[in-house]
Parts: C-alpha cells; sequence; structure tokens
C-alpha cells in the first residue's frame, strides 16, 4: 500500500511538471487570492481585536485596579489597626496605672484606717485602765473606810468592857488578844 501511493505522488508531480514546467506556480490570481486573504486575516484580527482582546484587556486593567485597591485598603486597614492597637495599649496602661493609684490610695486609708482604730483601742484601753483604777481607788477607800468602822467598833467594845469592869494590867492585855482574835489578824496586818 505505501507502494501505491508513492507511485501515485510520483504520478503527481510528473504531471504537474509536464503542465508549465513548475512546481510552484506563482499566477496573479494566486498572489491576489494571498492578499485578500492577508487582509481577510488582518480584518480578523482586528475585528477580533475589539471583540476579544479590549474586553480581555478591560477585565485586566479592572482587576489590576481592583489588586491595587485591595493593596492600598489593606495598608490603610493595617495602619488602622496599629492605630487602634496604640490607642488600645495606651488605655491598659493607663487602666493599670489607675488601678496603682486606686490600690495605693486603699493601702493607704487602710493603714489610715489601722492606725485610727490602734488609736482609739489604745485610747479605750487607757479609759478602761482609768476607770479600773478608780475603781482600784473607791474599792481602798471603801476597805478603809470599814476597816475605820471596825476599828471603832472595837474601841467602843473595849471601852464599853473596860468600862463595865475595873480592869488590871492582866485583863487589858487579855481583852486586847480575845478582841483580835475576834477580828482576826488579816484585818490589821491589810493596813
Amino acid at each position: 500500500m505505501t507502494g501505491y501511493l508513492s507511485i501515485i505522488s510520483r504520478a503527481n508531480v510528473a504531471l504537474l511538471a509536464e503542465s508549465d514546467g513548475r512546481v510552484f506556480g506563482l499566477d496573479w490570481q494566486l498572489i491576489f487570492d494571498i492578499l485578500i486573504q492577508g487582509f481577510a486575516v488582518f480584518l480578523l484580527f482586528i475585528f477580533l481585536s475589539y471583540i476579544l482582546i479590549d474586553p480581555v484587556r478591560k477585565v485586566l486593567e479592572e482587576r489590576r485596579e481592583k489588586i491595587k485597591n485591595d493593596v492600598e485598603s489593606a495598608a490603610s486597614d493595617r495602619a488602622e489597626a496599629a492605630k487602634l492597637k496604640a490607642e488600645y495599649d495606651a488605655k491598659i496602661k493607663k487602666a493599670d496605672d489607675e488601678a496603682g493609684e486606686i490600690l495605693s490610695t486603699a493601702r493607704k486609708k487602710a493603714v489610715k484606717n489601722e492606725e485610727n482604730i490602734i488609736a482609739d483601742a489604745n485610747a479605750e484601753a487607757a479609759r478602761i485602765i482609768s476607770r479600773a483604777n478608780q475603781e482600784a481607788e473607791l474599792e481602798k477607800s471603801k476597805v478603809k473606810d470599814e476597816v475605820k468602822q471596825e476599828i471603832i467598833n472595837v474601841a467602843t467594845v473595849m471601852a464599853g468592857k473596860f468600862v463595865a469592869g475595873s480592869m488590871d494590867d492582866s485583863k487589858q492585855a487579855a481583852l486586847i488578844d480575845e478582841t483580835l482574835k475576834e477580828m482576826g489578824d488579816g484585818t490589821w496586818l491589810n493596813k
């Protein structure tokens, strides 16, 4: 089969060569057809560029503008985010400073309240001690009055017994010992 095709192609070449002697014949009709086809291709290229290439250029330009706007928007958003972060950091620092001041003020108030409470407690303790001393003094004077009253009673009893009978020194000494025993030795020692 390959042999058959080679025979046919040789025959065609031979026929062409015999007709006018050229393998590739350039005549005015062929040149005119080439020019018309070239002009048609040029017109087709202009038409397709108008229909296809210009819209593609527009789409690419719009996309380039969108990307440019997105980059600018991202940059402005980044700058705004940095500004907001700086404001936020400043607010946090201010809040920390205010919290420190509040804690410092609270500590000072606590120390002052502690000092006031201690001063009040010391004053109350001093009043209690003073009142206890006054009560002790009153008790002392009361005991002194009781002792004096007891001495007066003893003297009265002794005078009554002395008067009741004439006594000599031995009776008087015995009477004093008896009276002291009745009163108790502790009463005379506390004086």
